[in-house]
């Protein structure tokens, strides 16, 4: 069965696009937690971090900067989840880029 993201990517699923290359998509979360909140996965499906090639990190650390400078940010965060207990809930890599431009960010409670 074919993953949320995955469909996305196809484009069966519907998404508020950021910015998109031939690797890579950044897209607005549907639950966000700051003013910014943005997913940014690569086209290909990787499970989680631990299953993803470092290649695949390399490019993608170029689109991560594009996308703070497509959204004129300085100040953000990534965060990535590795596996269920670690909050994972799409099992397809996602980094979540979060910003409060003008204010200090928050640390959310980790259940």
């Amino acid at each position: 069965m074919e993953c949320i993201f995955c469909k996305i990517v196809k484009g069966e699923i519907p998404s508020k696009k950021v910015l998109e290359n031939e690797n890579f998509l950044a897209f607005h979360d549907i639950n966000p937690i700051a003013p910014i909140h943005i997913l940014i996965i690569p086209k290909e499906h990787f499970e989680n971090f631990s299953d993803t090639p470092k290649e695949t990190f390399a490019k993608m650390s170029d689109f991560i900067k594009a996308v703070a400078k497509e959204l004129d940010i300085s100040d953000y965060r990534l965060i990535t989840n590795n596996g269920k207990n670690a909050g994972q809930e799409v099992f397809h890599l996602h980094i979540h880029m979060i910003a409060n431009p003008g204010e200090k960010l928050k640390w959310p409670k980790l259940v």
